[in-house]
């Protein structure tokens, strides 16, 4: 029973995700899935002969009905997210748009929806860079905004990237059905930014799945340690509240159809206040699908419901498909189902039965996920299971006691404090968890890259399986599990082995890297026995680890270019250990003094610098080329002002020094105004690409500087799209070689064999290509 639905949901998944990156194919595939559709129920109809035989074709031409209704959906909405109006624009000029997440003056992008381009009204999904206006902004808002617009891989969760030229300016609130809820998780947000510590920062999103206030770096820990999903609402969140609803109704003696209908009105506005995230959304069409069965009296079960939620989510948004939130979440669920009550009987032999529970929830999901997993970070985490069984308990209590706080506050301020303060302890330690656990060595294990990892774990997850709940003599058990330590022990070895090579491997004259941290740079210029650090990227754990792998103990030249956190979150790590720090203009946040106040506590001398100061590091001159010291009209603080660093040798240079330029994430008219100021700015050796390798690019930059490498300091499956492919197309054309920490991990630059050359370096040298 459980396959007839699960198999036409898969269907519909697979045939979306081949289909979303190329919307040409949509209408044929949606036609010949319609035919094949209705070949398959005729023949079930029809056909004579077995049960058996007429079942398959019944589930053949669902499945491809299934597949039919998701790629006649994607066919739909392909036109809507990319009408003729906007797809014929590049420049917007005061255009509206919706925001569909809270915006506060940190975020350096959000996601909205795009209203109304000139006199048209169209419904665009958006990410819009550098428009955060100076206060906090709610779900719902009503924006305009200008600037510059660049079209997405079709396949984008979003249509556009919008490139703001400023703020945005505030036109109208949301509506009232979210209104009263951004009230409350704003309530909820002020509140625990007043308890201390990652508990505080980790509260809102225990409760709400407002992950605002979360740093980078407890993000990371988060990540490294398997507990990241608690902070994204989920099926576990939906049951606690929906479960606590139906129990109370139940002790007061209401009705079940009553009890049924309370709840329902919950969940919807439950949705409303945590907002309608894909894991949300899942977990909610779920819940009303077994809150219906429970009215009725049926029985329910579990895999059907999924299969049905995921084809009603599929075919009302096909986009979600390429979603890894949407994917984790589906996976899980139906790993909890499938899985976690057989684990829970094997276990309950060796343990009680509460123990074996609590460690097969997480161990299957995990068993779930991980597969998928892997392609965003190839690693496994080694105390995954364990961080889980420790953190999970204490999550329900900070979900439903933060719950009460957020909706006390408004009518009862000081108890919704004191609920807060009650809540912030499971918070805190989840928090302390998660940064235990990350912190320990051999965190995460390597495991082969791509889809030869992905299949070995696969096969390493069936193995485990199999083992855990088949039934076999002492003999056949004992075979499964000598393959199944050999299946894990060898992609183990052989990755070790391979990274060990690798290290052996490495320049020890190196002179640049650039660290792998995600989406963000860290980049390190060595001369002579000094180090200069290029920013310290969005999580200082991941800082520290590239630090300690290359033996940099002392920091003697820091260059913050600007203050976006992907630039500037780890620099907590290197307070302590850094001489002098160059620093640009700040809108003078609270972030960004407490960023410099820290280097100043730390002993570091910091210096607001400007265009013309020029410095040495060992053999190396460095000169700083942008921003002016007044900056231009129209250039604010921020990418357009980013501290531009040019390092160039004067000394002996025994091994020959690298020439190279630094510029953070300046756009296209800083470049250009930046290359104006320096009409002498010579060829160089090695170009840090601005801004991860957006479209905001000048081409004249890269063709003056003509560098033999551009490093590009940038996040796996990224959902900005870095690098474009413009950007690789522009270096392509002045013959620059991209090397980007997405795909190549660490990388280390070294003088070539020959005059003018440059030896490259990285963990993963078979990713490196075109780009």
């Amino acid at each position: 029973m459980d396959l007839r639905i699960v198999i036409p949901a898969g269907a519909g998944w697979l045939v979306a995700i081949v289909l979303l990156p190329f919307p040409a194919w949509m209408v044929p595939v949606a036609s010949g899935c319609w035919v094949l559709a209705a070949v398959g129920i005729l023949l079930a109809l029809l056909v004579r002969g077995r049960p058996s035989h007429r079942a398959i074709f019944a589930l053949l031409g669902v499945s491809f009905a299934a597949m039919a209704l998701v790629a006649t959906s994607a066919a739909a909405g392909s036109d809507s997210r990319r009408p003729q109006v906007v797809r014929s624009t590049r420049v917007l000029s005061a255009v509206t748009i919706v925001t569909t997440e809270t915006v506060t003056p940190a975020s350096d992008h959000f996601a909205a929806t795009l209203t109304r381009v000139g006199g048209s009204s169209v419904s665009v999904p958006v990410l819009v860079f550098d428009a955060a206006p100076a206060t906090r902004i709610e779900i719902g808002s009503t924006l305009t905004v200008s600037g510059s617009l660049q079209a997405t891989a079709p396949s984008d969760e979003v249509s556009y990237l919008v490139f703001a030229s400023g703020r945005a300016r505030y036109l109208a609130p949301p509506p009232w059905y979210l209104s009263w809820t951004n009230g409350l998780r704003a309530g909820l947000s002020d509140a625990a930014q007043s308890l201390p510590g990652d508990g505080g920062a980790l509260l809102p999103g225990l409760a709400i799945g407002d992950t605002t206030s979360v740093s980078p770096t407890l993000s990371a820990s988060m990540k490294t340690s398997s507990l990241s999903h608690l902070t994204a609402v989920s099926g576990a969140n939906c049951a606690v509240v929906i479960g606590l609803i139906l129990l109370v109704g139940r002790a007061l003696g209401v009705r079940r159809e009553v009890r049924v209908a309370g709840a329902l009105v919950v969940l919807v506005g439950f949705v409303v206040l945590v907002t309608p995230q894909p894991s949300v959304v899942r977990s909610a069409i779920m819940a009303a699908l077994v809150l219906g069965a429970l009215a009725s009296g049926r029985p329910v079960a579990g895999l059907p419901v999924v299969g049905v939620t995921v084809l009603a989510m599929l075919t009302l948004d096909p986009w979600l498909a390429l979603d890894y939130g949407f994917a984790l979440s589906v996976l899980a669920t139906a790993g909890l189902m499938a899985f976690a009550g057989p684990i829970t009987r094997r276990l309950e032999r060796w343990l009680p039965r509460w123990l074996a529970l609590v460690i097969a929830v997480p161990l299957a999901a995990q068993l779930a996920c991980q597969p998928v997993l892997l392609t965003l970070n190839p690693s496994l985490p080694l105390y995954g299971v364990l961080a889980n069984t420790l953190a999970e308990p204490a999550s329900p209590l900070a979900t439903v006691l933060g719950l009460v706080a957020c909706l006390t506050l408004p009518v009862a301020p000081p108890v919704g404090h004191v609920m807060a303060a009650v809540a912030w302890v499971p918070a805190a330690w989840i928090a302390d968890v998660a940064t235990f656990f990350a912190g320990l060595p051999g965190a995460r294990l390597p495991w082969p890259v791509g889809w030869i990892g992905v299949v070995a774990l696969v096969a390493v997850t069936a193995l485990l399986l199999v083992l855990l709940l088949g039934r076999f003599s002492g003999r056949g058990r004992g075979i499964l599990t000598a393959t199944l330590v050999l299946s894990l022990v060898i992609p183990l070895a052989i990755t070790g082995l391979s990274t060990a090579i690798g290290h052996l491997g490495r320049p020890p004259n190196w002179q640049i890297a650039d660290c792998d941290i995600g989406q963000g740079d860290a980049m390190l210029v060595r001369s002579a026995g000094k180090v200069a650090l290029m920013d310290t990227g969005p999580s200082g754990p991941l800082l520290k680890a590239c630090l300690d792998e290359l033996g940099i103990t002392r920091i003697n030249l820091l260059v913050l270019s600007h203050y976006d956190l992907d630039h500037v979150a780890g620099t907590p790590v290197v307070d302590d250990m850094t001489d002098r720090a160059l620093v640009g203009p700040s809108t003078g946040k609270a972030r960004d003094v407490g960023i410099i106040q820290g280097l100043l506590d730390g002993g570091t001398r910091v210096d607001r610098v400007s265009e013309g100061l020029t410095g040495r590091l060992g053999d190396l001159r460095w000169s700083v080329v942008w921003p002016p010291a007044v900056l231009p009209d129209g250039i604010l603080p921020g990418n357009e002002a980013c501290v531009t660093v040019v390092f160039e040798p004067v000394g002996r240079c025994p091994d020959r020094c690298l020439s190279s330029m630094f510029v953070g994430d300046l756009d296209e008219t800083a470049q250009n105004l930046m290359l104006a100021a320096n009409p002498t700015l010579p060829r160089l050796d090695v170009l840090e690409v601005a801004h991860h390798g957006s479209a905001d690019q000048s081409d004249a930059l890269y063709q003056r500087v003509s560098a033999s490498v551009g490093l590009i300091g940038v996040g796996l499956h990224n959902k900005y799209g870095h690098p474009t492919q413009h950007l690789l197309d522009i270096l392509a054309g002045v013959g620059t070689l991209p090397a980007r920490t997405d795909t190549e991990g660490l990388i280390l630059l070294s003088p070539g064999t020959t005059p003018g050359t440059v030896a490259v370096w990285s963990e993963r040298p078979d990713a490196r290509g075109p780009g």
